[in-house]
């Protein structure tokens, strides 16, 4: 919104000079003059000041002077302003240019401890996959071993077996023999006992003949 200020200076009455000062928000000045020529029938009524003793009054001169004057001040405020602005651009173009240098310091932070991280979870992955394999392989060679060990075991214990199944066979076979010459030995006894039988039966008829 325009901040509005008139301010009228009066010439002689053959001249009448109205100059309108209009002051902006932004702040620049402004001049505007207007000249015109005094007339018994206009509207316009002239209020004729007294004229102060000692009070020189404005040639067209010291208008265009102060005109100019004060156009110098406007052009000196706007290039003040101008000179502030760019100053505060150069403010925010540094305050970015330092905030893309943390941006790009800290995603190179980052990303390289991002890749240190990643490092030592692939160095310890490794550990641990090492770690897995030394210890399969210990579990491996136990295993061997007590396959082996099982393996011996067992033949010790088929062996023996198969020496109890051998002994047994031959304890058996012995027995087996020692039976049969019993068995023999019954046999020839009983046929001993048989024919003594018969040669006592034989001789008791014998007798029985003689004697009859």
């Amino acid at each position: 919104m325009e901040k509005e200020s008139q301010m009228k200076i009066q010439l002689t009455e053959a001249e009448a000079t109205e100059i309108r000062c209009q002051e902006k928000s932004k702040g620049g000045l402004s001049y505007e003059v207007i000249l015109a020529e005094p007339s018994i029938t206009s509207s316009v009524q002239i209020t004729k000041r007294p004229t102060t003793p000692g009070k020189k009054e404005l040639s067209a001169e010291e208008i265009e002077e102060k005109l100019k004057a004060a156009e110098e001040r406007r052009l000196s405020l706007e290039a003040k302003k101008i000179a502030e602005w760019n100053a505060k651009m150069a403010k925010i173009e540094e305050a970015t240019r330092k905030k893309d240098e943390l941006n790009n310091e800290f995603m190179v932070q980052a990303k390289e401890a991002l890749e240190a991280k990643m490092e030592h979870y692939e160095e310890k992955r490794e550990a641990i996959i090492n770690d897995k394999k030394e210890k399969l392989k210990v579990h491996s060679q136990e295993i061997e071993k007590t396959r082996t060990s099982l393996e011996m075991q067992k033949s010790v214990e088929l062996n023996a077996i198969e020496e109890k199944l051998r002994t047994a066979a031959t304890l058996r076979d012995e027995n087996m023999k020692k039976m049969l010459e019993r068995l023999k030995e019954h046999e020839r006894r009983a046929e001993i006992v048989r024919q003594n039988k018969a040669a006592l039966c034989n001789q008791s008829e014998n007798n029985a003949a003689l004697s009859g």
